[in-house]
């Protein structure tokens, strides 16, 4: 079999790439029926020399190449017909952006493998960015902080080589006894708690957090639980939460009037209650003036977050009163918002490395076997048709 790594097409350009090439040589003398290619790029973070010296070949003729690998969706007009591919597609939401997308790959009969999907059998993903949209998405938080205060000054994430350089510029961190609200205990949330304590902010139970004062920066993390409640009786049941969650509703400004960030961390279901309403940040009982939504829904579990915000331009403020959009850090009271929807992209080598670990450990096993069903569940399209698992999309792909 030959894999293609193909160069990212969707604008911004991606740096991250899903194998780095010393993974690659590894592959290749474990599994020597695999064979690589890599199409050229002038923005992945590892370069075309990297590869080259090592003995793998960069070429942009893919016409050979079975399964084409990439992070982020791929363009239309990039799309090669008849072949294997494997990237994120966001469209197993029924993502409206990304509707024409999935049209294109079924009628270029392309068979798509979606990171997104594989899964094991507990139904838990085994290869994803989590942790490291977790620890970019907090260092960007503490330097939105760091501007809206004035009180330190570091340098953004994407300018760190690599992530010692980034716990470098973490020791320059000083923050007054501020407290900090993370929700999230998945992936994520372990990110944003690594780069906290990095900082050197010290993490305090619920209790403590909600009643006691400190003389230094503290952080709590919250699951669920702490801040959803059933609407009857207050209660709440994990398993019925996660299943239907229409029946419970917020407690979180408990959190909100003595946090003065917010980090979030969480996974949202649609179905679930918000952590607060827009009216909520006009009361002056409202704390927290920086939020970095790292889940980056948009309109979602944050309803600050408007739209997402680019590496360029990472934050925008809100208006507490009109609830408009203002630019960033331009009102005294407004909330600045962090929502970057690509934060793994701003250390790419990291990120890139720890993604390939998790491909080598779950994924290239799977793909020497005849019949992987953990491979065949994260196949959305094949043939032309969506696979049995992914048909709830007919209507997203056939409808206007």
């Amino acid at each position: 079999m030959k894999i293609a790594l193909i160069k990212e097409g969707k604008r911004p350009a991606d740096r991250r790439v899903a194998f780095t090439p010393s993974q690659l040589i590894n592959i290749q003398e474990n599994f020597p029926d695999l064979i690589f290619k890599i199409e050229p790029s002038d923005v992945r973070s590892f370069e075309d020399e990297e590869y080259q010296s090592l003995g793998l070949e960069v070429s942009t003729d893919l016409s050979d190449c079975d399964l084409l690998i990439g992070i982020k969706e791929v363009p239309v007009p990039q799309l090669i017909p008849n072949k294997s591919y494997l990237f994120f597609s966001h469209t197993i939401k029924k993502q409206p952006f990304n509707k024409l997308l999935l049209e294109a790959i079924l009628e270029k009969q392309i068979k798509l493998i979606d990171y997104e999907v594989i899964k094991n059998a507990d139904g838990e993903r085994l290869v994803a960015f989590g942790r490291w949209a977790g620890i970019v998405g907090a260092y960007n938080g503490l330097w939105t902080y760091g501007q809206k205060s004035g009180l330190y000054d570091i340098k953004r994430a994407f300018m760190c080589f690599d992530r010692s350089e980034l716990d470098e510029e973490l020791s320059k961190v000083q923050l007054p006894p501020i407290k900090i609200v993370v929700t999230g205990t998945g992936r994520v949330g372990k990110g944003v708690v690594e780069v906290l304590l990095t900082a050197g902010v010290k993490q305090v139970d619920r209790q403590g957090f909600l009643t006691s004062y400190f003389d230094g920066p503290v952080f709590t993390v919250l699951s669920s639980s702490d801040y959803n409640r059933r609407k009857t009786d207050g209660g709440f049941d994990r398993i019925e939460f996660y299943q239907d969650p229409s029946g419970y509703e917020s407690h979180f400004l408990k959190f909100a009037e003595v946090s003065d960030i917010l980090m979030a961390a969480a996974y949202w279901d649609s179905r679930a209650p918000k952590l607060f309403i827009p009216k909520d940040i006009q009361s002056e009982d409202f704390n927290i003036s920086v939020i970095a939504d790292i889940t980056c829904d948009i309109h979602g579990s944050v309803p600050t977050t408007i739209r997402a915000s680019r590496v360029a331009d990472p934050v925008y403020d809100v208006d507490r009163h009109t609830f408009e959009e203002l630019p960033a850090f331009g009102k005294q009271d407004s909330i600045s918002v962090m929502a970057i929807d690509n934060l793994p992209s701003e250390l790419p080598r990291d990120a890139s490395e720890a993604f390939g670990e998790m491909l080598m450990q779950h994924f290239i096993p799977e793909l020497m076997k005849d019949d992987s069903e953990i491979i065949r569940k994260a196949t959305i399209t094949e043939n032309g048709e969506l696979t049995d698992d992914f048909l709830y999309l007919t209507d997203y792909v056939q409808g206007d």
